[in-house]
C-alpha cells in the first residue's frame, strides 16, 4: 500500500526536496516523504480537476470538520465539533493568524530546539520571542516546566507548543500537556499547538491532542504532513471558543481565506478515506525507526538518538565525532541533511535527518555521513 518513489519520479514530485541537490545526492532534509500519496487523495483530487472544481474556495469548509473530527474520534479518542474547525492555507499561516488575531500581547515563549520558522512567525508579528532551551546532554527530552513558569512570571503571553515536536520526535504525555495547561491558566496564558505531526505518532507512544487539556487553546493541524500533500494548501484551525471562530470568521480576506479548494478536497478525502493507508505508513515509519537504530550502531555507533516516538525525523547528536556542522560533512560525500543550528542557533554537532524513504535510501544515507565523519583509518 506504501508505494516508494524511484528517485527520478521522487524528483518530478518533490522539486524542493529533490530539486535542491544535484543527481546521486540522497536528500534528507525537507520534511516530505518520498512515498506515493495515498489513491484516496490522488482519486478525490483528479476527480475535482476533472470536473473544472478549480475556483475559489467556498466560504464554508466543505466538509472538512466533519472529516477531521471523525478522523479524531478514530484514531484518539476525541472528536470536537465539526464547526470547530475551520480553514486556513498552511499551519504557519494559522500560526500567525493566532499571534495576531487570537494572542494576548506580549512575549512568546519557545521551546528549543525548535522548527524554524516558529522563530520568524514571532518576529513577523513582532513580539519577543523568550526561548526555553533543552540541554543537549539531557537523558531524555522533556519540557522544562520551572523555565516555562519563570517566563509565564516574567510577562510572556503565549507558548507555542509543537505538539508532537519537531525535530525532537517526542510526543509530549498527558500529564506534561497538562502541567503546561495549568500553567497557562495560572498566567493567563495562551496555548498556541502546531499539531501537524499528530497523526505520525509511533508505535510505543500515545498523542494527546492538547485541546483535551485546554479548551482556551488555539491549535492548527493539516494533514498535508501525514499524508504528503503540501502542494494543496490546505490546512485547519480548530478552536472551541465561538468568540474566537466569530474573531477568525470577520478577518479581511488578505488575512484570512488564503486556501485551496483542493486544499479542502484532499483534505476531506485524507481525513475520512484513508485509514487504511495511515496505519500502512505508520508500520513503514516504525520498521524505518527500527532499521535507522540498527544503522547508527553499525556505522556511527558514538551518534546519539533519543526514542523516536513520533515523525519520521530523527534528531542526531553527532558530537562526538568532533564536526561541528556534520550536515556540511555529509553534503560533500553526497547526502544532504538539515543542520542543527538551524533548529537551535550555535547549536553544534547535530542534524535532523528524514527516515521515510526506502530502506536502501536510509542506509545510503547514514552510510555517507558515517564516511564524512569517520577517518578513512579507523
Amino acid at each position: 500500500m506504501i508505494r516508494d518513489l524511484t528517485d527520478e519520479q521522487a524528483r518530478a514530485a518533490f522539486p524542493l526536496k529533490w530539486g535542491a541537490v544535484a543527481p546521486g545526492v540522497v536528500p534528507g532534509w525537507v520534511a516530505e516523504m518520498d512515498y506515493r500519496t495515498a489513491e484516496p487523495v490522488e482519486e478525490a483530487l483528479v476527480a475535482a480537476v476533472r470536473r473544472g472544481a478549480l475556483g475559489y474556495a467556498p466560504f464554508g469548509d466543505g466538509g472538512l470538520g466533519e472529516a477531521f473530527a471523525g478522523f479524531a474520534e478514530r484514531h484518539w479518542s476525541w472528536s470536537p465539533p465539526a464547526d470547530a474547525v475551520l480553514p486556513t492555507s498552511g499551519v504557519m499561516t494559522g500560526v500567525r493568524l493566532a499571534l495576531d488575531a487570537l494572542c494576548p500581547p506580549g512575549p512568546v515563549v519557545v521551546p528549543l530546539p525548535c522548527y524554524p520558522p516558529f522563530r520568524d512567525a514571532v518576529a513577523i508579528a513582532g513580539r519577543e520571542l523568550v526561548p526555553v532551551t533543552l540541554d543537549p546532554d539531557a537523558a531524555e527530552a522533556v519540557l522544562d516546566l520551572a523555565a516555562v513558569e519563570a517566563a509565564f512570571a516574567a510577562g510572556a503571553r503565549t507558548f507555542l507548543l509543537c505538539n508532537p515536536h519537531n525535530p525532537l520526535g517526542r510526543a509530549w504525555s498527558h500529564d506534561e500537556l497538562a502541567a503546561l495547561a495549568s500553567l497557562a491558566r495560572r498566567y493567563d496564558v495562551r496555548v498556541v499547538a502546531d499539531e501537524i505531526h499528530g497523526p505520525l505518532v509511533l508505535p510505543g507512544a500515545v498523542f494527546t491532542p492538547y485541546l483535551a487539556v485546554d479548551e482556551t487553546a488555539v491549535v492548527v493541524t493539516s494533514a498535508s504532513k501525514s499524508f504528503n500533500i503540501p502542494a494543496v494548501h490546505g490546512a485547519q484551525l480548530v478552536l472551541l471558543d465561538p468568540a474566537d471562530r466569530a474573531v477568525v470568521a470577520g478577518l479581511p480576506i488578505p488575512a484570512q481565506h488564503d486556501w485551496s479548494s483542493l486544499g479542502i478536497v484532499a483534505g476531506v478525502a485524507a481525513w475520512r478515506d484513508c485509514d487504511d493507508w495511515h496505519a500502512a505508513l505508520v508500520d513503514r515509519l516504525a520498521a524505518q525507526r527500527s532499521l535507522l537504530g540498527e544503522l547508527l550502531g553499525r556505522y556511527l555507533p558514538a551518534a546519539r538518538m533519543r526514542p523516536l516516538e513520533a515523525t519520521y525525523l530523527a534528531w542526531l547528536d553527532l558530537r562526538a565525532y568532533t564536526v561541528d556542522d556534520p550536515a556540511a560533512a555529509g553534503l560533500e560525500h553526497g547526502v544532504r541533511l538539515a543542520p542543527g543550528a538551524d533548529y537551535q542557533p550555535g547549536l553544534p554537532g547535530h542534524v535532523r535527518l528524514n527516515l521515510a524513504t526506502s530502506p536502501n535510501r536510509l542506509e545510503d544515507m547514514v552510510h555517507r555521513l558515517a564516511t564524512a565523519l569517520t577517518p578513512a583509518d579507523s
